[in-house]
C-alpha cells in the first residue's frame, strides 16, 4: 500500500501528463517542465498518523500532484490531478509574467541552438581562435530588472575550452566578453550583450581574442603529474548496519522518520520522532537564492534561485559508492519528468549511512582513574545537486542524544566573467589572468515544521543578561540570569549575538519533570551577514526570507516555499512576504520556522579551478529540557574489542605482513 508521504512513482507521473495532455488539444503542443507530489492537507496527514501508531485501521488520503507545463511555447500553466481516482482537479494559465521553473534538458537545448545562431557565430569568427580553442556556452536564468518584461528569457554566457578541445577543458577559465539573450522554446535571438572587463562598466573589445591558456581540474590535463601518496581508508561495518529502512521510512538508534526525494527540494523529511515522541512534522531545504556582488550590467541580474528557478532535486547527481557516501548505503531515487510527459529516474540521487564522529561523552573520575566514554554515531541523509557550476551537498545528520544537524557544503566552480589581464576590482577576486570572480551570496531558507510533544507549540527566545547590579542578590556584581520572551504574531526573530540569544521552540502544554519547565528544542545558529543587496533592489525584493535568519509564520497547507512557488524573474517574493499577512496569534499554535544559512563568499584564489568543499554555519535542532536527562546513556560504552583499533607501529607491521602475504593473503582465504 502507498503511504501518504511517500514519492511520487514513474506510474503516477505518466497518468498525470496523460491527464493533463487528454485535457488539451493537440494544437496545444504541451510542454512538461516539473511534476510531482502534493502533501497531503495536514489536518488528515495528523489523523492519519495517529491511526498508523495506534493500528487503528487507516484513513483514506488521495494522492494529488501538481504539474507545471507550457502550452503554445509561451503560455506557462499550472495543473492539479488526483491521481488516486484519476482526474484533473484543476489547471489554470497562469497570469502572464508568471514563467515556471526550468526543465535541465531545455537549457541543454538552448545551449545546443545558441551554437548554431547565425548571430552568435558572426561573434565568434571576429575572435580568430587559434587552433586547439572551441566555444562553449552556459545558459542563465535571466533574473530581474524591469518590471515590464514578461517573457521567459535566458542569459547565455560564452567560454572557450582549450587543452586541444578537450572535452573536459575548464571552460570557466576563458570567459568571453558577449552574451547573447535568447526567447526560451521559441529560440529568438533578443540581443546581445556586450561585458565589461575593466574598471566600471564600459565595455571593452572582443576581439580578436589575446590567446590565454585554461586553468585546468580535470586529473588528466590538470599538470599535476605526480600525485601524493594515500593508503585505503576503509569503511566497514561487517555485522551489517544498525539502521533498517523500509521503503521511505528509517529507524536508527531510536529515531523514526520518513525520507522522501522530490524534485524540487531534493527531499523532504517527515514524521520525526525519538525515542517515542514526537520532534518535527516536516523538515526540508525550502529556497536557495545567491546574489551576486558585480554592480554592472548584465550581472547585475544574476541572482539564481535553485530549488524554485530548476529544481534541487530535479538536478541532483546520482551518487557513487565509495565516492559520495562511505559505509553501507541505502540509496533512494528521485523522480523528474522529460519534456514530453516521460518518468525519467535519478538513481541514487539520495544516500543514507552511518558514520563516526568523535566522542558523543567522555568523563574520567579523577579519583578512582575510570573513564566512561561513548563515540557519537551519526546517521546521514544526503544529496548533492549540480546546478551550472556549482555543486551543493545538503546533510540532514541525526544523533544519539535526539538532536539533528543542518549541514550545507558548497563545492564546484566558481561562476567567471573576463576582466582585462593586470587589472583588478573591488567586487571580486582574479582567480586566474583574464578571469574574475565576482563576491556573491549563498543564502537557503530550511523549513522547520514543529511537533515538539505534538503540534501546538511557541516560539521563544532567551537572552543572557546581566542581573541588576549592587543589589542584596547579587552584592558582588557577578550574577547573571536567561530572560525569556515570547513571540505572539508571525515574523522576525533578531539575531542578538552578544546576548547570547538562542531561539526554541517549546510545548508550554507539557512540563519537564526535571527541569519544571515546558519541554522544548533549540534552533541553534550562528549570526551571519543576510542579504547585501538595497530594500529597493529585485535582490532584496524577490528574497524577503534572506533579509533575517529566523522567520516564524502560521500553518498553512502549500506554504512551503520561502521565495513562493514561482521565482523565475519574480518581481516580488510571494512567499515568507506573503505568509506573514496572516497575523494572528502564533503562540501555542500550530507554528512553522525558515531558519536562513548564510555565507558571504569572498573567492580565493585557493578557490579555483576548482573549489575545496566549503562548509556553511550548519543548524543544530537540539533537545532543550525535552528530556529528563542524559538521553544517551543507553548506549554501548567504547571498548576496543568493539572498534579494533591498532597502534601506529603494529599498523604498519599489519600493512608491510598483508603486503609479503604473511597475513590475511589471497592465498589463505
Amino acid at each position: 500500500m502507498t503511504h501518504p508521504f511517500d514519492q511520487i512513482t514513474t506510474q503516477e507521473l505518466q497518468a498525470a501528463t496523460k491527464l493533463v495532455k487528454d485535457a488539451h488539444a493537440a494544437s496545444d503542443a504541451v510542454h512538461f517542465v516539473q511534476v510531482d507530489r502534493i502533501d497531503p492537507p495536514k489536518s488528515e496527514m495528523v489523523r492519519y498518523l495517529e491511526a498508523e501508531k495506534e493500528g487503528r485501521s487507516l484513513p483514506i488520503i488521495p494522492r494529488r500532484a501538481y504539474v507545471y507545463y507550457y502550452t503554445k511555447q509561451t503560455e506557462f500553466n499550472k495543473a492539479i490531478v488526483n491521481l488516486t481516482y484519476g482526474h484533473v482537479i484543476t489547471k489554470q494559465r497562469m497570469p502572464q509574467g508568471v514563467v515556471g521553473p526550468v526543465l535541465g534538458d531545455d537549457m541543454v537545448e538552448i545551449e545546443e541552438y545558441a551554437l548554431r545562431d547565425p548571430i552568435v557565430l558572426a561573434e565568434i569568427a571576429k575572435l580568430k581562435l587559434p587552433t586547439g580553442y572551441d566555444v562553449r556556452c552556459e545558459p542563465w536564468i535571466y533574473g530581474t530588472d524591469n518590471p515590464k518584461e514578461d517573457r521567459l528569457l535566458i542569459q547565455v554566457y560564452m567560454y572557450l575550452i582549450g587543452s586541444n578541445k578537450h572535452v573536459e577543458s575548464n571552460h570557466y577559465s576563458l570567459p568571453l566578453k558577449f552574451s547573447p539573450v535568447f526567447e526560451m522554446f521559441t529560440n529568438k535571438f533578443v540581443r546581445m550583450d556586450y561585458l565589461p572587463a575593466g574598471l566600471d562598466e564600459k565595455t571593452c573589445e572582443t576581439f580578436p581574442w589575446e590567446e590565454l591558456k585554461p586553468v585546468e581540474y580535470f586529473p588528466s590535463i590538470n599538470g599535476e603529474d605526480t600525485l601524493r601518496e594515500l593508503k585505503p581508508l576503509i569503511y566497514q561495518q561487517p555485522e551489517g548496519p544498525s539502521f533498517s529502512i523500509n521503503g521511505n521510512a528509517v529507524e536508527w538508534q531510536g529515531w523514526k522518520f520518513m525520507v522522501v526525494p522530490n524534485a524540487r527540494e531534493g527531499f523532504a523529511i517527515y514524521d520525526v520522532s525519538f525515542k517515542g515522541r514526537s520532534v518535527l512534522y516536516r523538515l526540508a531545504l525550502s529556497e536557495m537564492t545567491v546574489p551576486y556582488g558585480d554592480p554592472r550590467a548584465p550581472y547585475h541580474r544574476k541572482q539564481a534561485f535553485d530549488l524554485g528557478d530548476c529544481g534541487f532535486g530535479a538536478n541532483a547527481d546520482s551518487l557513487a559508492l565509495g565516492c559520495d557516501c562511505l559505509g553501507v548505503v541505502k540509496y533512494l531515487d528521485v523522480v523528474r519528468t522529460d519534456k514530453h510527459g516521460n518518468p525519467v529516474t535519478i538513481a541514487h540521487s539520495v544516500c543514507m549511512h552511518e558514520q563516526d564522529y568523535g566522542l558523543l561523552y567522555k568523563h574520567v573520575n579523577y579519583r578512582t582513574g575510570t573513564s566512561v566514554q561513548a563515540r557519537r554515531r551519526e546517521f546521514v541523509v544526503q544529496t548533492v545537486a549540480t546546478v551550472a557550476n556549482y555543486e551543493y551537498v545538503v546533510n540532514i545528520v541525526f544523533d544519539q542524544a535526539g538532536a539533528i544537524s543542518v549541514q550545507v557544503r558548497a563545492t564546484g566552480i566558481l561562476s567567471t566573467m573576463p576582466i582585462e589581464v593586470g587589472k583588478t576590482v573591488d567586487w571580486g577576486t582574479v582567480v586566474a589572468p583574464g578571469v574574475l570572480a565576482a563576491h556573491h551570496q549563498h543564502l537557503l531558507s530550511f523549513r522547520i515544521d514543529p511537533a515538539i510533544d505534538g503540534h501546538k507549540n511557541t516560539v521563544v527566545y532567551d537572552d543572557v543578561v546581566t542581573m541588576e547590579l549592587n543589589t542584596a542578590l547579587n552584592p558582588f556584581n557577578v550574577g547573571f540570569i536567561s530572560k525569556r520572551s515570547y513571540v505572539e504574531k508571525p515574523g522576525f526573530v533578531e539575531q542578538s549575538p552578544f546576548t547570547n540569544r538562542a531561539f526554541k521552540v517549546i510545548n508550554e502544554l507539557v512540563i519537564n519533570p526535571t527541569t519544571l519547565k515546558p519541554v522544548g528544542y533549540k534552533i541553534d545558529m550562528p549570526a551571519r551577514q543576510m542579504i547585501l543587496g538595497s530594500p529597493d533592489s529585485y535582490n532584496v525584493k524577490r528574497a524577503k526570507f534572506a533579509t533575517q535568519q529566523l522567520w516564524a509564520v502560521k500553518y498553512a497547507d502549500d506554504e512551503l516555499y520561502a521565495a513562493g512557488e514561482f521565482t523565475n524573474q519574480s518581481q516580488k517574493d510571494t512567499g515568507v512576504a506573503a505568509f506573514l499577512e496572516n497575523q494572528d496569534s502564533i503562540r501555542n499554535d500550530d507554528v512553522v520556522l525558515f531558519a536562513t544559512m548564510a555565507l558571504t563568499h569572498v573567492p580565493r584564489a585557493e578557490d579555483f579551478p576548482v573549489m575545496p568543499t566549503d562548509m556553511l554555519p550548519q543548524i543544530n535542532i537540539l533537545p532543550f529540557g525535552f528530556f529528563e536527562k542524559n538521553p544517551a546513556l543507553d548506549i554501548p560504552q567504547s571498548v576496543n574489542s568493539f572498534n579494533k583499533s591498532v597502534y601506529y607501529d603494529d599498523s604498519v607491521q599489519i600493512a608491510v605482513n598483508a603486503a609479503s602475504g604473511s597475513c590475511c593473503s589471497k592465498e589463505k582465504l
